[in-house]
């Protein structure tokens, strides 16, 4: 049915709330359903409303009644959220929501990091997000893991982080994907490589590195980029163990700090105990 104005009968209210930690351990405590939690999602966030990066939207809390006596329908993890980061956030509460829609909520397709950069018209959007991802995780938490939920950067990080350095990100991508086809490393490594240590080292050639990469010619023993070249390709079967994207950052960035120094380097290693190696910086004379 309805209604004059145009309104479905019964369509719920929205409402513009600063939700404190208070009001948020309220709302939960008249839940209709306690779904299990994903606290990786949880924390991912709590490090958004942490670094102020928490975006109003129109994804919020949704109650089957008004604001003051309504049971929680959806919103468990964001007032989790704000409960653990101690920080009040404004949310849209959607007041009146029929429980007939519980079943329904959240069976959306969740927006991606490529959709998120599907708008700046680049190529290779995957190999994009993912560099964008790994650079910030590089320069964040370069001596943690990668991977699991604590790894997770949030899709407006990696916008901010292509506006910052498109030209540059764009770059890498081109030279992750040329260079990935001689050495080990993938597609990914070689582009955050690539950026991390040309970011470091702007006075640096980088085509004489590149091209000794790319075609192996002319290369004495002890040449840090032969050694690059010598590292063993990942295999996707077989009883060699694997590297890990760090892991291939770090021998990449091992290979190009004796290059840029003038070592010389016969083989590659990276314990998974090291530290991450530090780009040697080279800059322009002013």
């Amino acid at each position: 049915m309805i209604t004059n104005g145009g309104v479905p009968e019964g369509a719920p209210t929205p409402r513009l709330v600063y939700v404190t930690p208070n009001i948020a351990k309220d709302l939960l405590s008249r839940a209709m359903v306690n779904r299990r939690l994903d606290w990786g999602q949880v924390d991912f966030l709590v490090d958004s409303i942490i670094r102020d990066e928490w975006q109003l939207t129109h994804q919020g809390i949704a109650l089957d009644g008004p604001l003051e006596a309504g049971c929680l329908l959806d919103g468990q993890h964001r007032l989790n959220a704000i409960i653990k980061a101690g920080i009040p956030v404004w949310i849209y509460v959607f007041e009146g929501l029929p429980r007939t829609a519980f079943p329904v909520l959240d069976t959306g397709k969740r927006r991606s990091g490529v959709d998120t950069l599907s708008s700046t018209g680049e190529k290779y959007l995957p190999l994009l997000h993912s560099t964008i991802r790994h650079v910030l995780l590089f320069k964040a938490m370069p001596d943690s893991s990668w991977t699991g939920n604590g790894a997770r950067i949030a899709n407006g990080r990696i916008l901010a982080g292509y506006n910052e350095d498109s030209e540059m990100y764009r770059e890498a991508v081109v030279a992750g994907r040329d260079i990935s086809k001689h050495v080990f490393a993938s597609q990914t490594a070689a582009a955050v490589g690539y950026f991390v240590t040309t970011e470091a080292a702007p006075a640096v050639k980088v085509g004489s590195w590149i091209e000794g990469l790319t075609s192996g010619a002319n290369l004495e023993v002890g040449d840090p980029r032969l050694a690059l070249l010598k590292v063993p390709h990942i295999q996707r079967r077989g009883p060699r163990r694997r590297y890990s994207m760090r892991e291939q950052v770090a021998l990449y960035i091992k290979s190009w700090n004796a290059w840029v120094q003038e070592e010389k380097i016969d083989n590659l290693r990276f314990r998974k105990t090291e530290k991450m190696p530090v780009p040697v910086e080279a800059r322009f004379d002013r």
